[in-house]
């Protein structure tokens, strides 16, 4: 009964910082502020769930709870997209300002990587999870040094559409995007739900998953599709937020000691979704837009990530 407690109170936060949020200092004109306040809370909700989930199955399919889906080199792929794109088509192509076309192509992008590097790296009976990760990590390196080398020749009129991109802001969610990535996102999540069954043996370890019957290689496989295309959704919908799942996760497992992922899952999502509006409202309301919030996640994720670091293996070791 206490961990129904702990997620009642967690959804009682977020609720009340969602209605301080949408409600405060609304002027009187409450079509325009309700209306654009609505899109941006529904793009908070989903980004914290999609980060959360992502992140929760992530660290049970790799046993670690210090990594997140971004070491696979996600992020970096995002921001040389759009670098390429403005680099090779200008920031008045389509694919620049079309937010629709622009979201579909970087989902399309970023899942097709996964899919081959996936593809490659399960072929043989050897490979495992870990390589995977290493390579994920020097194509994140290889991305960003491109990104970095492709941002060097573009004008500077052009480096600031790129550089819109590489923070995460929910000032201008596109109404258009948003609805498909709801779409998307609410379609992606009952698939994940058929494979929810796995993640608690999984977290045993892969010896033991195998032992008690699970089908490793099937499972982790579409695990991992599920991953991706929830972190997919997040970084193309508000721009990539790198700490935000580390952070949310651990604040799960500390808060709700327990192996059951409907319990974890639950308080890690909305952890998320009340620290991005509770961030959101500082960005406003104290910092009068003057940063984005993805800089205040990652300063606060920076810091836990260094105090799990500090901990030992104790913070992350099953």
């Amino acid at each position: 009964m206490r961990f129904n407690w702990k997620i009642m109170s967690l959804a009682m936060l977020s609720l009340v910082l969602a209605a301080i949020f949408m409600f405060t200092d609304a002027g009187g004109n409450w079509d325009y502020v309700l209306q654009h306040r609505a899109e941006k809370l529904l793009a908070m909700v989903m980004t914290g769930g999609a980060i959360a989930f992502s992140t929760v199955i992530f660290q049970t399919i790799t046993n670690n709870r210090i990594l997140t889906p971004s070491i696979i080199g996600l992020d970096s792929l995002y921001i040389l997209l759009q670098t390429a794109l403005v680099f090779f088509f200008g920031s008045t192509s389509a694919l620049v300002i079309n937010g629709p076309l622009n979201f579909f192509v970087s989902l399309a992008l970023m899942l097709g990587f996964a899919v081959i590097l996936y593809y490659f790296l399960f072929q043989g009976e050897q490979q495992d999870i870990f390589f995977l990760l290493l390579v994920g990590i020097v194509c994140g390196t290889l991305f960003s040094s491109i990104s970095t080398f492709l941002q060097v020749l573009i004008s500077p009129d052009e480096f600031l559409t790129i550089q819109d991109n590489m923070f995460a802001s929910f000032n201008n969610v596109n109404s258009n995007i948003l609805g498909i990535s709801v779409a998307v996102f609410v379609l992606l999540f009952i698939y994940s739900l058929t494979f929810m069954k796995y993640l608690n043996v999984l977290s045993l370890g892969k010896d033991q998953a195998v032992n008690l019957g699970v089908p490793y290689k099937y499972a982790v496989k579409r695990l991992l599709v599920i991953v991706v295309l929830f972190i997919s959704i997040a970084t193309a919908l508000v721009g990539p937020i790198t700490f935000l799942g580390l952070l949310v996760a651990n604040v799960a497992y500390e808060l709700m000691k327990d192996y059951r992922h409907s319990v974890l899952l639950a308080a890690a999502a909305l952890a998320a979704v009340a620290f991005l509006i509770g961030g959101q409202l500082l960005v406003e309301r104290v910092l009068g837009f003057n940063t984005a919030i993805s800089v205040i996640v990652n300063f606060i994720g920076g810091i836990y990530f260094i105090y799990l670091l500090l901990r030992g293996n104790k913070a992350w070791s099953r």
